[in-house]
């Protein structure tokens, strides 16, 4: 995008170049107010030393690390700037409309949008140039050729882009207009140039690269191309995406069609209808149609929309300020070099020393001049030469002088030295002000610019290239400043608009050619290494770096620039601008050195200071009649910068300033005193540096330097009848003695200096107070014999009415008498208080410090003082008795032995000392009634702890006494509700509380007969162990008196395939009292014996379930098998050999090796495995006495709700027992054979449970060895040696004990009592392949020969046989 054709740079004239000789070149300020009549004329000069002058390159290359500013070239240009500016806000404008601006081409040629709106708008608008046609005229101004219709192109590109945009501007309406592009538009990518200067660049960013911005690498939208399918490119200020085709809406932004799409209203005209052309905000979620608009849109936008309140509100933002960026690195001077020399041989294609300065000009200024090349460069400017080291070289610096390098340490040419010569007024700014009094380097690259400017106070500078390519120049004279300011104003005033103060912010060039159209006289030059550039004040100069060099600068000010340095600071205060430094602190500064100064700058200080004292004059009278009555002198010099500065128009008060009460951190200058506040006149404050007296004496030296020994006279014999000030004297003295002879005046002068200064120095004296030191007890301080006394000090003052002049400390000692006077009637005061405050003892040692002068009161006061604080330590300590211990007590009445005597020391003293008497007596009491033995009863203990509560201190042995009493109480109560109401106690809660009664040191009553009853319960556990447990038993009393919860613990695992199904068996079972450890908690924690019997019956119905599945299991592993070694049996875990035992009841097979047994078994005769049989098994007649015991002691345990539960489970079995037989269900055993299939499996499951449940009492019975008995006789007269399939036993064969089928792969049935040798067997043709009696499942002999059997465990597999 490109304007006409540009004219080709044409470059200024140049500017004077001056080569001086050895004798001009020697004193710099000479030579250069020789040739200033002439480079003055030009702005800028270039001086050329002599040949051999060549200072060698002193800066620490090594340590100069630098962070440069990012340059984009046609971002510095105003112009080009503005242009950019406008084509931002139409490109943000469309942006929020869901539009992407895209610049059209008109006759190959990129549309300047810009220069377009702006002939518009000269010519009337869009209307007026619509009605009376003279879009050809614009098409001509805008330098196409006329006869091609153009002018149509433009009105349909305005009337497309930019129309909408000055109607949203005006809030006017127009027809629908869309933002339709052409394929060959070219998309324009906002600058975002204020909001860019706060970010920092990314680190891969190019540092200087040549680019297209409209380049063929630009991401292009196809038409039709959804915005969805494209990377987000909004950024800051703008969103870049595609113009929407038609018939392509975005769904997201169109209000679905609902059942509620009535909730949604357009803004515009109420209406809800439409509802596929309604649009919500993507900013607000208000809703519009398309076609209430303005403009109207035909679709809906497929990038992010905004209506117009958020349009107006986002376009509204006030412009940020423009500035330059800091790069994202540093470089030393070595990296940046390579890559300045880099950019440069690539931009060009050519070795950089081959690149001819004037094409390197000229491409500079069309890169600034154009918008479709962004070209981005690097500039190190203002380093400050105090971090790194100056170029030239210093004295103590840490390069290296030879010797006949010396002479350029003292070089006034050498610019560390230039500033601070006796001829350049910056002599007399105290302050070291970077850049101007300490120079600043400056590392460029080709491009590297610095914009237009004048330097700080309009003052001169000097640039000295010490190596690299040439630094080109331009710069304009400084009568044509405000004609060079107003034209950049009038070319660029949107820029000026937004930032006033623009030309002081270095930031924006103008293109010389276009300020010399406009009558602005521009000059120009190449800086070679090793030459001078000079700008004379306030020219205004610019330029740019052909390539990589190091330069440096620093400002410095002749007597010829003070007229103009005071025009800069009223300019500064026009435009509230900060002043570098105070012009009128120079003055002064150089005022008081006026007996030095040579005459010619005296006689130009001496009409600086006319002026500055009659404006200041002027200035303080006019307050004065505002109404400002108070005024106080102050040292500006002392304070911070920020706090001298006017808040108005930001200039420096040195000499006075206005402050009120209201705001102190606030002052305004003498100019501005009615805009501080809105306070009545008389609250506000003078401050003044100088009174009007000082400043005309400064004046008057001045002027007695400049004029003749008369008027030094007039000015002594003045003094001395006026009682003028010391310092006066002084420098009339210091003035006389260098300037003129010796006469009596000065004689006379110098004996009442002398005599003054006597007095000032003994003034001073008292006033530093240098002897002070602070009392190390309460502060004050030592007396010391060359004090005065108070009277003395008095008569002191009273020789000040004598002295011929003022001097500055009378007032000062004047105020310290009267503090004086003030400490002792204070003092006097306070020390007739019987019991004065602490504090106010200290502020008045503390008010001693600042008086150097013997006090009588002050050791009295150190004493006061001592005491005060003892008695308020003793009365905070009693305040508060919880913290006040024995050797607090102590220590207090230690400090107060020492304290000088007083009677309210002697009270506080007899108080404390009859506490701590008393407290340790109860101390002892207490730590003796705990530690008696036998225990004091709970009476006495109460009756001490009550005298003792009335003790005001923390006695931790009473303490201890009274959590005793506490604990002996609520263990009294606890015991009393352990059988409160006739409650039986638990053993768990009655030892825990017979065990905490140990630590308590009382006399408990009711823990003997505890203890006694915890003895009793431990007698019976004892005899109950006796009578259950077997010798060397692995079980617990608890264990043998409890139903099972462990059955199958330790008990073998079967590994036959068939056997796995009967663990499942037991799967019912409860999983709450699944450990003796789960029963022992579940009974301590019932609350009575009937809860202690539930939990007991659920544990006796858990073992029942888990060793009927247990006998299953280990029955179904003596199925037939085809190997038998295959089974592991025993505890052994080995296979079946040899004599084998059952388990009458777990029905486990035992190697006869692998357990013992007592005697041998008989026939008939019931065996138990080890780990069935878990006690002796005493008679019911031997259990029975235990329990009744048990309840005589009336303490329930565990194992008494066991044994009880045993008891009763007994009773129950043998009741059982006894209704079987009396009910006649034993006589059914002998008829099994004419009862139903049905009939035996229910009669043969009781027998079962009852047998197995007797065999699990833990008491010997008679009724378990006849049921048995009887059971076996009935059924099994005699033991059958046949297998069921009729074969051969091998001798081999395993034959266990007890069984009825004395093959051991033989399965069992669930009656196990029927002989083999009298029933037949059948084999199940299902998947256990075990076998069964055939009566037992109700089959015959024939038809088990016919037909297929299939037990009811394989037809239906959740068959419990348990049940």
């Amino acid at each position: 995008m490109s304007q006409p054709q540009l004219n080709e740079f044409i470059p200024p004239p140049e500017c004077p170049v001056f080569e001086p000789s050895w004798e001009e070149f020697a004193d710099p300020f000479a030579y250069i107010n020789k040739i200033r009549p002439i480079a003055e004329k030009t702005g800028i000069c270039k001086i050329r030393p002599p040949p051999d002058w060549q200072p060698p390159f002193a800066c620490d290359v090594d340590r100069l690390k630098f962070t440069p500013r990012i340059q984009r070239l046609n971002e510095l240009e105003a112009q080009t700037r503005v242009k950019l500016n406008f084509l931002d806000q139409i490109a943000k404008f469309w942006e929020l409309q869901g539009c992407t601006l895209k610049i059209p081409h008109v006759e190959r040629k990129i549309l300047d949008l810009y220069q377009l709106n702006k002939l518009v708008n000269e010519e009337g608008g869009f209307e007026a140039v619509c009605r009376e046609r003279r879009w050809t005229r614009i098409s001509v101004k805008m330098g196409f050729a006329p006869g091609k219709a153009i002018g149509s192109h433009l009105r349909a590109h305005y009337e497309r882009i930019l129309y909408p945009y000055k109607l949203f501007q005006t809030g006017d309406n127009l027809p629908r207009a869309t933002l339709t592009n052409d394929t060959k538009d070219k998309e324009y990518t906002p600058h975002d140039l204020p909001q860019r200067q706060s970010v920092q660049p990314q680190e891969t960013c190019s540092i200087a690269r040549r680019a297209k911005r409209m380049g063929s690498e630009r991401i292009k939208s196809e038409p039709g191309e959804d915005c969805e399918n494209r990377p987000n490119l909004r950024r800051r200020m703008g969103t870049y995406s595609v113009k929407p085709e038609p018939g392509k809406n975005k769904a997201k932004k169109r209000v679905v069609l609902s059942p509620q799409v009535d909730q949604y209203m357009c803004l515009v005209c109420g209406s809800g209808t439409a509802e596929d052309r309604l649009l919500l905000c993507d900013g607000c979620d208000d809703s519009y149609h398309i076609f209430c608009l303005i403009p109207p849109l035909h679709d809906v936008p497929k990038g992010d929309w905004r209506c117009p309140k958020c349009l107006a509100q986002e376009c509204g933002k006030p412009a940020v300020a423009f500035g330059f960026e800091q790069a994202s690195r540093s470089y030393t001077l070595q990296s940046f070099g390579d890559m300045a020399d880099s950019f440069k041989s690539d931009y060009f294609n050519m070795p950089v020393h081959m690149v001819p300065t004037e094409l390197v000009e000229k491409e500079f200024w069309r890169l600034v001049s154009t918008i479709e090349e962004d070209v981005t460069v690097e500039y190190g400017a203002d380093i400050a030469s105090k971090e790194f080291g100056s170029g030239f070289p210093v004295r103590n610096g840490h390069f290296e002088v030879s010797p006949e390098d010396k002479h350029y340490l003292s070089s006034g040419w050498n610019l560390n030295n230039m500033p601070v010569l006796d001829a350049s007024v910056l002599t007399h700014v105290t302050a070291d002000i970077c850049g101007m009094k300490l120079p600043w380097l400056y590392v460029g690259m080709c491009f590297s610019s610095f914009c237009w400017h004048i330097e700080d106070h309009w003052s001169y500078s000097i640039n000295y290239l010490h190596w690299g390519e040439p630094k080109t120049w331009y710069g304009a004279p400084g009568y044509a400043a405000e004609h060079l300011e107003s034209v950049m104003k009038n070319l660029a005033p949107e820029l000026f608009e937004s930032q006033p103060d623009l030309l002081h912010q270095l930031v924006t060039i103008m293109n010389p050619n276009t300020l010399m159209n406009n009558g602005v006289p521009i000059y120009r030059t190449n800086q070679c290494a090793g030459e001078f550039v000079i700008t004379f004040p306030r020219a205004y100069h610019s330029g740019f770096n052909q390539g990589f060099n190091f330069a440096e600068a620093v400002n410095f000010c002749t007597m010829d620039w003070m007229p103009i340095g005071r025009k800069c600071v009223a300019h500064y205060r026009e435009l509230s601008r900060y002043c570098v430094f105070s012009h009128d602190e120079m003055v002064c500064n150089m005022a008081c050195k006026a007996e030095t100064m040579d005459v010619d700058l005296a006689a130009a200080v001496q009409k600086e200071m006319t002026i500055m004292v009659y404006e200041e004059e002027k200035l303080r009278e006019r307050i004065k009649k505002m109404g400002v009555v108070q005024s106080r002198q102050v040292d500006y010099e002392v304070l911070p910068d920020e706090e001298q500065q006017c808040c108005k128009c930001r200039t420096t008060c040195y000499l006075s300033g206005i402050t009120c009460a209201c705001s102190p951190d606030k002052m305004v200058c003498l100019y501005h005193a009615q805009d501080l506040c809105s306070c009545p006149r008389s609250n506000l404050t003078l401050r003044y540096k100088f009174t009007l007296d000082e400043l005309y004496s400064m004046m008057t030296s001045v002027t007695q330097r400049a004029e003749s020994y008369k008027d030094w006279v007039c000015n002594v014999q003045e003094i001395l009848e006026n009682k003028g000030h010391k310092r006066e004297l002084h420098s009339l003295v210091e003035q006389a003695e260098t300037k003129f002879p010796p006469t009596s005046l000065l004689d006379q002068l110098r004996v009442v200096t002398t005599e003054a200064d006597k007095v000032a120095v003994m003034a001073q004296q008292l006033l530093n107070g240098k002897r002070q030191t602070r009392y190390r007890s309460g502060g004050g301080k030592s007396q010391n014999q060359n004090e005065l006394t108070v009277e003395e000090l008095r008569s002191f003052v009273r020789q000040f009415d004598n002295l011929p002049c003022n001097i500055r400390q009378a007032p000062l000692l004047k105020d310290l008498l009267t503090r004086v006077d003030d400490f002792q009637q204070r003092s006097e005061r306070v020390l007739s208080d019987d019991s004065p405050s602490p504090l106010e003892l200290q502020d008045l040692l503390d008010v001693s410090l600042g008086l150097d002068v013997e006090l009588p009161q002050l050791p009295l006061l150190r004493e006061r003082l001592e005491q005060a604080r003892w008695l308020e330590a003793v009365q905070q300590a009693s305040s508060r008795p919880e913290s006040l211990c024995l050797d607090t007590m102590r220590r207090l009445i230690d400090q107060g032995v020492g304290l000088a005597p007083h009677s309210s020391v002697e009270r506080a003293m007899a108080r404390l000392q009859e506490l701590l008497t008393v407290s340790e007596q109860w101390e002892e009491r207490a730590l003796s009634l705990m530690e008696a033995r036998p225990y004091h009863s709970m009476d006495t203990l109460d009756a001490a702890l009550q005298e003792v509560e009335n003790i005001p201190a923390y006695l931790p042995n009473c303490l201890q006494l009274k959590d005793v009493i506490t604990k002996a109480k609520k263990w009294l109560h606890e015991a009393e509700a352990l059988q409160l109401g006739g409650r039986i106690p638990v053993l768990d809660s009655l030892s825990e509380l017979v065990l905490r009664a140990e630590g308590i040191p009382a006399r408990l009553d009711p823990l003997s007969r505890l203890e006694a009853l915890v003895s009793d319960i431990q007698t019976w556990k004892e005899s109950a162990a006796k009578t259950f447990l077997l010798k060397n038993s692995p079980f617990s009393l608890l264990e043998v008196l409890c139903p099972r919860c462990d059955v199958g613990t330790g008990q073998q695992k079967s590994r036959s395939k068939k056997a796995k199904e009967a663990p499942q068996i037991g799967k019912k079972s409860s999983t709450k009292l699944e450990s003796l450890c789960d029963v022992e908690r579940a009974l301590s924690e019932s609350k009575d014996s009937a809860s202690a019997m539930a939990t007991l019956a659920e544990v006796r119905q858990r073992e029942m379930e888990i060793l009927l599945s247990l006998r299953a299991s280990n029955e179904s592993k003596l199925l037939p098998a085809e190997n038998c070694c295959a089974l592991s049996i025993c505890v052994c875990q080995k296979a079946p050999s040899g004599s084998m035992l059952q388990c009458e009841l777990c029905r486990e097979v035992f190697h006869c090796g692998c357990v013992t047994t007592t005697t041998e078994l008989e026939y008939g005769q019931a065996w138990l495995c080890p780990l069935c049989q878990r006690s002796r098994k005493p008679p019911l007649d031997k259990v029975l006495p235990l329990l009744a015991s048990l309840q005589r002691i009336r303490v329930r345990l565990p194992e008494g709700d066991a044994l009880r539960f045993l008891i009763e489970r007994t009773v129950r079995w043998q009741h059982r027992v006894q209704q079987a037989s009396t009910e006649g269900v034993l006589e059914e055993v002998t008829k099994m054979v004419t009862l139903k299939a049905l009939h035996q499996h229910i009669l043969f499951i009781f027998l079962e449970e009852l047998m197995v449940e007797g065999f699990l009492l833990q008491v010997t019975l008679p009724e378990t060895e006849q049921l048995y008995r009887y059971l076996l006789y009935k059924l099994a007269p005699l033991p059958s040696h046949s297998s069921p399939c009729g074969s051969n036993t091998d001798q081999d064969q395993p034959s266990p004990r007890g069984n009825k089928c004395n093959n051991a792969l033989t399965s069992l049935c669930f009656l196990s009592y029927f002989a083999a040798s009298q029933v037949n067997w059948v084999q199940c043709d299902g998947s256990c392949n075990q076998w069964f009696h055939q009566i037992c499942v109700g089959l015959s002999a024939e038809r088990a020969e016919k037909e297929e059997y299939i037990c009811i465990s394989c037809t239906q597999p959740d068959y419990d046989r348990g049940e």
